[in-house]
């Protein structure tokens, strides 16, 4: 039995239909499985350098950790391994004992790096949050019309290279053409040599240390500033008025409530600025290289000395060890003063 027309036109229509469906099916699996693809390609693209990055990171950390325990240095061909033992000898915690009671050079010279890098650090934390949260303040209380402005002069210093302020204010501090030192003289007074007088001082730290503060300053408290405003603009307005309204002057509204409402972020500033300031270097390096007669040579100074100058290695893969460990000793007990139990 011949089948009708009627038959023969509906199945060709279902074949159609399915073999139209087949095609749409495999397109479909072709774009998603190139889709699929370059999402993959795009994953690995950015997994493996980020992947390379770590990994060279932790080698490094893991050979400045072994290098503190050996007397290493570059120039010595030393043992088969990685150049450990042989001329680069196994020295254990030896380095550690010298930077405590050795009498050598290079001991003294890290027991002196040490205390001007707490100099320093001590000296820097109080008087940037002296100048930086009086003036976001101040700087909140001003019209909208002048607030960007000021925000930008004030935060220009944080955008300027670290090489350029040292010159900018080595220009300033030179005994003969510097204008600070004009300015002295025009009040009858004696010039000073900023930079280069060991004898000079101030509160038992030496002058070219303050002046090196000075600059430091003047180059990182833009950063704060604008960390503190944008605290200060959190706190609802509300709560201060209602504190005026209830008779608190306007110190005691600054001091029980603005600085209550921001400790979480008085926190982060410390923090920060403590860890900067353990790691000075370039602005040191560039005013003062440590002098005048070591006077503001800090750790961080001494670590690359002795690690790219002299060679020892295993020396300041040590000094920079102790500089990890009182770094987390001071951030820790940072953490544990300022800490809030409650997040505003």
């Amino acid at each position: 039995m011949r089948p009708s027309l009627s038959f023969c036109k509906n199945l060709l229509a279902e074949r159609w239909r399915h073999g139209m469906l087949r095609i749409f099916r495999k397109r479909e699996k072709r774009s998603g499985g190139g889709l699929a693809a370059a999402k993959g390609r795009f994953v690995l693209s950015v997994t493996i350098p980020l992947l390379l990055y770590e990994s060279l990171g932790i080698f490094v950390l893991a050979w400045a950790f072994i290098l503190m325990f050996y007397n290493y240095s570059s120039g010595r061909l030393g043992g088969p391994i990685l150049g450990l033992g042989g001329s680069n000898p196994f020295v254990g915690i030896q380095n550690f004992i010298q930077m405590i009671k050795g009498t050598s050079v290079q001991a003294n010279l890290f027991r002196t790096s040490l205390k001007n890098t707490l100099i320093f650090a001590f000296a820097v934390l109080p008087l940037n949050l002296v100048i930086t949260l009086p003036l976001a303040y101040l700087l909140e209380s001003i019209g909208e019309r002048f607030k960007v402005l000021y925000r930008t002069i004030y935060f220009m210093p944080v955008l300027t290279s670290s090489v350029g302020v040292a010159l900018i204010w080595m220009s300033m501090y030179d005994p003969q053409g510097g204008w600070i030192n004009a300015i002295i003289r025009f009040f009858g007074g004696q010039p000073v040599a900023w930079l280069s007088d060991p004898r000079a001082g101030f509160l038992g730290i030496s002058v070219a240390m303050w002046a090196v503060i000075l600059a430091y300053l003047w180059q990182d408290y833009g950063y704060n500033m604008v960390i503190f405003i944008a605290a200060l603009q959190a706190i609802p307005q509300g709560l201060k008025d209602a504190a005026l309204i209830d008779g608190a002057t306007p110190w005691k509204v600054f001091t029980k409530i603005t600085i209550q409402l921001i400790r979480p972020t008085l926190l982060f500033v410390c923090v920060m600025t403590m860890l900067s300031s353990f790691q000075v270097f370039d602005i040191i390096q560039v005013m003062t290289n440590g002098d005048p007669g070591n006077r503001t040579q800090v750790l961080m100074l001494d670590i690359y000395k002795n690690a790219f100058r002299y060679q020892r290695l295993g020396w300041a893969a040590a000094e920079s060890f102790v500089l990890f460990l009182i770094v987390m000793v001071v951030t820790l007990i940072q953490m544990r003063l300022l800490r809030t139990e409650w997040e505003y």
